[in-house]
């Protein structure tokens, strides 16, 4: 974080397995133990976290998608695909 008294704010989205949404599940605890405030993630963020599994053209899509859906919401945000 660039100043203490600025609290970022993250949408977290996870798409996949189970194991990406344990995945998902710690990032968010993290997150949040570092003074990061999570949002839905259709909601105004600093940056945005997009947790998926591209095993199919389909996968591929949706992650195309959140990643535009990100840009609408704040065409500023940090966009992080994992």
């Amino acid at each position: 974080m660039n100043n203490d008294n600025v609290i970022l704010k993250v949408g977290l989205t996870t798409l996949g397995c189970k194991v990406n949404q344990c995945d998902s599940a710690a990032l968010a605890e993290n997150l949040q133990a570092a003074n990061f405030s999570l949002v839905p993630f259709n909601a105004f963020a600093d940056a945005y976290i997009i947790n998926t599994c591209t095993v199919t053209a389909f996968a591929d899509f949706q992650a195309r998608q959140l990643i535009r859906r990100a840009l609408r919401a704040n065409p500023r945000a940090r966009i992080i695909v994992t």
